[in-house]
């Protein structure tokens, strides 16, 4: 199709809800996308100034535009969700492949067998799952089968069959595990009665099937029928011993949805609940990549919708992390702020995060050369770099009261600390508690010794504070002509603000950045860093001070001391003995006497 052809298209294009579908030149469907006005929404594609690559790139494979007009918003989304499924088109979102997770199966056959399996047949049967903790898995398959005694075997039980008689009973039945529907001796209508408990159990709603089992138990005995009455006990503790295990929330919530999802550039991680009479029934958590910058509405309406058909779910209630611009006909959507409801989010979204950090940390083991270059990526685009930050130098001052000044100058590579390439400074030109002055000092001192030495300057420099350390670090790379060649933020501790030199408004990155993560870690770096050597350098006048008090004790004496008593403390406490075998006798009295003084 010609760009006069697709303007003309455009022009042409219903103010209606609806889906559209973008072809390349092979005629195959590359994108699916959902609109509440299909002429605005289509248009926004073809404008002149697009913010995305990637939507830059899909754009110029279009070839033609196809569109069909729904009723309503909801109907464009459903219609959305199932065109992905069919055509899984290029472009759009998709939930990674899930199939190694098994699920449990309610077969559709006479007689219907419950069993576990790993792949998924549209063939009427009902599937329960995907089991992501395979060990409950089987811990309520084998409830099932104590409860109930269902069949196991795979014969067909048809009504022809079993009227012909081609079956024997077998062990199962003679030890009480099956009725014999093979034969004869259990009819469709008794099986189904187990069968809708089993999967009204599969649902997560043990509460009915309790209900219902305690009604029989006191109609056995009511008429004395106590040996059935006491096996019909025996399955309720076991119910309830189940249950027990499960999570349960609060009894306060009865049916509600639980959706949270975290993010980074390429991929999303969408975490889902089924909550049913207080308790967890179900718990997914998916792997969804990203394809054209897609909003949080959008990846949460898609995985919303294939979870609550895949769970078969019913709820009317959705709790979300934060406000989204979602309308589903039926649903509400709800932001709670305290209570059961409030933690039930927060555990979902704790669920998605351990889930972000399994795969990173797969991903990093697999293969440490992409986790590293994710990182760098991340932190160029977030900080408007021209290139990756692979050298970053961190600088910080610490003093006490302006005593005992030092700066620290830390250094990362690849997002990782470079302990070797650390440096410590103690100011020459500055007298007092100045920071800035320090700061501007130091940054000089650092960068005037790297030109002159010839050795790569780094690709990023953090201060440690807000303006007035930015501003004042700047000035020293202005002296040596380096301002407009090396980036340089500041970071203040209080709102962990990112400050650019001359812009005013500060820059917050979301907390659950890497970007912030790896310049809070090389801030408490350079910041542990310069207070281990300002301790070290206080502790050491501190100890000399306090002797060169002592008459007759002069700085080749401290030396002495030092090295063999480390401390103050160990001198104090030294023997006259100790001392004398030291500095010898007569200066071992003189310090031993200053440090015990005879009582008048």
């Amino acid at each position: 199709m010609k760009p006069e052809e697709i303007k003309l298209k455009l022009q042409l294009l219903p103010d209606k809800p609806g889906i559209y579908q973008y072809y390349d030149k092979e005629g195959v469907i590359i994108y699916v996308g959902k609109a509440k006005n299909l002429k605005k929404r289509v248009s926004q594609y073809f404008a002149k100034n697009l913010d995305s690559t990637k939507t830059r790139l899909l754009v110029r494979q279009i070839v033609d535009i196809q569109y069909l007009v729904v009723d309503s918003e909801l109907d464009a989304l459903l219609l959305e969700n199932n065109l992905i499924k069919k055509y899984q088109p290029k472009y759009n979102i998709q939930l990674k492949d899930d199939k190694t997770y098994p699920w449990i199966c309610v077969k559709k056959e006479p007689f219907p067998r419950v069993f576990t399996t790993r792949q998924v047949f549209r063939d009427g049967s009902k599937y329960y799952g995907p089991y992501a903790n395979v060990k409950m898995m089987w811990t309520l398959l084998q409830l099932l089968k104590d409860l109930y005694p269902i069949r196991t075997c795979s014969l067909d039980l048809s009504t022809k069959k079993i009227k012909e008689k081609k079956y024997k009973v077998c062990l199962e039945y003679h030890i009480g595990n099956c009725k014999a529907p093979c034969v004869g001796l259990e009819s469709e209508e008794d099986y189904k009665v187990y069968l809708d408990q089993i999967e009204t159990i599969l649902k997560g709603n043990i509460s009915s099937v309790l209900t219902h089992l305690r009604k029989i138990m006191l109609d056995f005995a009511e008429t004395y029928q106590f040996e059935e009455a006491n096996n019909v006990k025996e399955k309720i503790q076991m119910l309830e011993k189940y249950r027990s295990k499960s999570t349960v929330v609060s009894p306060s919530i009865h049916e509600v949805d639980v959706i949270t999802m975290v993010e980074d550039e390429k991929m999303a991680y969408v975490n889902y609940f089924v909550i049913v009479n207080g308790a967890i029934v179900h718990g997914f958590t998916s792997e969804i990549k990203k394809k054209l910058d897609e909003t949080d509405s959008e990846i949460i309406a898609f995985v919303l919708l294939e979870m609550r058909d895949r769970y078969d779910s019913v709820s009317k209630e959705v709790l979300i992390e934060k406000e989204l611009d979602l309308q589903i006909e039926g649903l509400t959507f709800s932001v709670p702020q305290r209570g059961d409801k409030k933690q039930l989010v927060d555990l979902s979204l704790r669920n998605a995060k351990f889930f972000r950090l399994e795969k990173l940390k797969q991903e990093s083991i697999k293969n440490p050369e992409s986790s590293k270059d994710r990182i760098l990526n991340q932190m160029k685009k977030d900080l408007r770099m021209t290139e990756l930050p692979v050298h970053i130098d961190c600088f910080d001052n610490s003093n006490t009261q302006g005593t005992n000044p030092v700066s620290a100058c830390v250094v990362f590579r690849n997002a990782k600390p470079s302990v070797k390439d650390y440096r410590h400074y103690i100011p020459k030109t500055v007298v007092g508690p100045d920071d800035f002055a320090t700061m501007e000092e130091v940054v000089f001192r650092r960068y005037r010794r790297l030109l002159e030495e010839d050795k790569p300057l780094p690709q990023l420099i953090v201060v440690d504070g807000g303006k007035g350390q930015l501003t004042a670090a700047m000035k020293a790379l202005r002296k040596l002509d380096l301002h407009d060649k090396i980036p340089m933020i500041g970071i203040a501790e209080r709102l962990e603000e990112i400050f650019f030199p001359g812009d005013p408004i500060p820059l917050y990155l979301d907390k659950r950045s890497e970007t912030l993560k790896v310049i809070q870690h090389i801030r408490n770096e350079a910041h542990r860093f310069g207070i281990t050597h300002h301790r070290d350098r206080r502790s050491k006048n501190a100890f000399v001070s306090e002797l060169s008090t002592v008459p007759g004790i002069g700085p080749v004496t401290y030396e002495q001391l030092m090295k063999t008593f480390k401390t103050l403390s160990k001198i104090k406490a030294a023997t006259l003995e100790s001392l004398s075998s030291v500095i010898g006798p007569a200066k071992g009295k003189l310090v031993y006497d200053y440090f015990h003084p005879r009582k008048e």
